[in-house]
């Protein structure tokens, strides 16, 4: 495939980012037999990044998708960086910055291009006009097949879809983190761009899946502190009650009311036998009253504890997104 689309990516896709980073440790040849089965089960989406294990996770899938690649639609992001040292931790939307680090990527990834290219964060410090445009060129240059943003506000949106169209806006969007159907979300639909929803499990949370690894940067995360947890788990026995009824997994009911939303989620996860039950959301149709009594459970605002570290969180408040 060359280009991103809603109608070519389905109701899931796989978010690999778990493969390399964040979660603890995983095992390579496992995780590649668990992107196989998603291939096998129609997951036409697979999403990766440069900053994933610091270019491992995109070695990774350029391992899994070897003989493969023509079958999906391929997307990676540029434009954040981690580090041990807080004052590494930044972003960069700069055109040359973006440039080189495609063409990293593509080595990695063994491809001459990739199907969907996102600013992974907005740089404060450059106009989204000058990123967009570089992007704009390396899509006429056949490198990417189309634009996309990452935790970009509605204003962001609006300028750099003036710029070019951007195809798919990926933010943070599940039944424990609503923030974006105040404005964002809105202002995606409005413009006809597809709403790619990471984290859509509250990172393994709504799977029943908490921290035990040491290497587990969510140990780092408030809404994985012990007090956070505790009033969390206190509401999530209304989805554990929804679910009980209908014969689900509290995973399953809440990829079920995003894709009620028509949002694309990328849950990621190292298990075969959990890819292959939240692929069975794509088949489960939840009621209006189901998700009404959903959404009463789970207000916007309503989950203690913010959703990144400080450090994090200040990437995202400097450009307006919360």
């Amino acid at each position: 495939m060359t280009a991103f689309s809603r109608s070519a990516v389905g109701k899931q896709g796989y978010g690999c980012m778990g493969l390399s980073h964040s979660y603890g440790r995983a095992e390579d040849e496992a995780s590649i037999r668990t992107i196989h089965r998603a291939l096998e089960l129609g997951v036409t989406l697979i999403d990766t990044a440069n900053v994933y294990g610091q270019g491992h996770n995109e070695e990774l899938v350029a391992r899994a998708l070897r003989g493969k690649r023509d079958a999906v639609v391929l997307a990676t992001k540029f434009g954040l960086r981690f580090g041990d040292d807080p004052e590494d931790r930044r972003v960069n939307g700069e055109p040359a910055y973006a440039r080189r680090r495609l063409e990293e990527s593509l080595r990695r990834l063994g491809t001459d291009h990739v199907d969907l290219y996102y600013l992974h964060r907005v740089d404060p410090l450059v106009p989204i006009e000058d990123t967009v445009g570089e992007l704009a060129r390396l899509k006429e240059e056949g490198k990417i097949g189309a634009i996309g943003l990452s935790e970009a506000p509605s204003d962001v949106i609006r300028r750099a879809h003036a710029i070019h169209p951007i195809a798919a806006l990926q933010s943070e969007y599940s039944i424990w983190e609503r923030t974006v159907e105040e404005d964002i979300l809105p202002t995606t639909q409005e413009l006809g761009i597809a709403f790619v929803a990471y984290s859509p499990l509250g990172r393994g949370f709504l799977a029943g899946n908490l921290p035990t690894e040491a290497d587990d940067r969510r140990h780092q995360h408030p809404r994985f502190q012990a007090e956070a947890v505790e009033a969390n788990s206190r509401r999530f026995a209304a989805i554990e009650a929804v679910a009980e009824r209908l014969g689900l997994s509290v995973a399953q009911v809440s990829l079920a009311w995003l894709i009620a939303r028509d949002v694309v989620p990328i849950p990621g996860t190292r298990h075969i036998a959990n890819l292959e039950a939240n692929l069975a959301a794509n088949t489960i149709v939840l009621d209006a009253a189901v998700l009404t009594e959903l959404d009463a459970a789970f207000p916007i605002g309503s989950t203690a504890g913010s959703r990144y570290p400080a450090q994090m969180r200040a990437t995202l408040e400097a450009v307006g997104v919360r």
